[in-house]
């Protein structure tokens, strides 16, 4: 065991258990205000979820010995355990906790995707059945041992393991629930549902792009400060890049300087450069910011064509920039890339790999969602309670109530001491 790298490690899995924060923020910032502090419950019921059950079965999916498709040991396991995608040179404990809150990232990206009309019970399933068993068998055929990595399929942390699987389950999600209510008109236009608090959501992306560092330069799994270093540098240009990508494009799309779109330009450059962050140089990763900068605008906006309502543009960011940014491997690695000499072969394997992950989780998001429509209530609450918000309908509170208000001796009105 080494000292050093499980310091770096544990400090990395801090980073990222503290990018639920920058989910919560931009996901409720990105929604309106009726419905504020249902997004914050169940951005924490997520994170509570997951700790549970990626540890129970999970870990043992993705990591255990077992099949290429899927894990069968190393469930729950004792500090002492020996799992066989676990490296040597970490306590256990501490790699199944850098594992852990990148399952509970996953699962989040869901969140987003079906708030403002989602059920808080079987979003709850949903997220069970997500962290407990989608994320890590998907997890295992790349990180465990599993068939893609035998083919060299290149994810280094999460492009398609995390983000195109967290924007499979959220398509799923968004397009079995359908659109909130008044986000279409009677002819089929999109009608807008900006934001409600633009600073919480630069503040929360902000805080992202900081735990990013720890999500790519802690998958190093060592405190080797030469590729930690390349890491978080081709990991901050890119995310850059992206943010002035989409800025740009969004201007030329409508004229406006949208910052929600730049925020999630922003993301987009940080997912799509989570493959080949240890593969990338810095120049080429300023390219793969920018083109996943572009490609979130346009992909927010072929959704919304689609009658696809994404409140907070999940499936662009994670999906259609992790599925682009695992290509750009096969395009821009410095060995075996096509841009370097490396032919097609490497590009034709992480095709394979990241279409196979997105379209596993889509299909089979598809199936749990639609067996969550059979259950009682089934998975959207009431059009009144969507209408009226789901803070005072569902949660009984507002995210910004007002104190009561009493009378100042002097006749004047005054905020009552409480």
């Amino acid at each position: 065991m080494n000292i050093a790298d499980s310091i770096w490690v544990m400090t990395s899995a801090f980073l990222v258990f503290f990018m639920h924060a920058g989910f919560a923020l931009v996901e409720s910032g990105f929604c309106r205000k009726k419905n504020a502090v249902m997004v914050l419950l169940k951005n924490v019921s997520v994170v509570s979820i997951a700790s549970v059950l990626f540890f129970v079965l999970g870990f043992g999916l993705m990591f255990g010995e077992g099949t290429g498709f899927i894990g069968l040991s190393g469930f729950a396991p004792d500090p002492d355990a020996t799992v066989a995608g676990a490296p040597d040179n970490l306590p256990l404990y501490v790699f199944l906790f850098f594992q852990l809150v990148f399952a509970a990232t996953a699962a989040t990206i869901v969140s987003g995707a079906v708030a403002e009309r989602a059920r808080l019970g079987t979003f709850i399933a949903f997220t069970s059945v997500a962290s407990a068993v989608i994320y890590p068998i998907v997890g295992h055929w790349v990180w465990g041992g599993g068939f893609l990595s035998e083919m060299g399929f290149h994810d280094f942390a999460g492009s398609t393991v995390v983000h195109a699987v967290g924007g499979g389950m959220a398509l799923a999600g968004a397009w079995v629930l359908g659109p909130r209510i008044g986000k279409y008109d009677a002819k089929g236009n999109a009608k807008p549902m900006p934001a409600h608090n633009f600073p919480l959501a630069a503040l929360g992306v902000l805080i992202l792009w900081l735990g990013w560092f720890g999500f790519n330069g802690g998958s190093q799994l060592a405190a080797d400060p030469g590729p930690v270093g390349s890491i978080v540098l081709v990991t901050n240009l890119a995310a850059s890049a992206g943010f002035i990508g989409a800025l740009l494009q969004v201007r030329l799309r409508t004229g406006m300087m949208d910052l929600s779109m730049a925020l999630n330009g922003a993301l987009a450059g940080l997912v799509a450069i989570t493959a080949g962050c240890d593969v990338i140089g810095p120049l080429e990763s300023l390219l793969v910011g920018v083109v996943a900068g572009v490609l979130v605008v346009e992909g927010v906006m072929l959704l919304e064509r689609r009658g696809v309502d994404d409140p907070v543009g999940a499936v662009a960011v994670h999906g259609f920039t992790g599925i682009f940014g695992t290509l750009a491997v096969g395009l821009f690695a410095s060995d075996g890339g096509l841009f370097h000499g490396g032919g097609v072969a490497l590009l034709g394997v992480q095709a394979l790999g990241t279409f196979a992950g997105f379209g596993f989780a889509f299909a089979a998001g598809l199936v749990v969602w639609w067996l969550l429509t059979k259950l009682p209530g089934g998975i959207r609450v009431d059009a009144q309670h969507e209408m009226d918000g789901l803070d005072v309908s569902e949660c009984g509170v507002e995210a910004y109530g007002e104190e009561p208000r009493g009378t100042h001796p002097d006749g004047l009105d005054s905020m009552a001491q409480v």
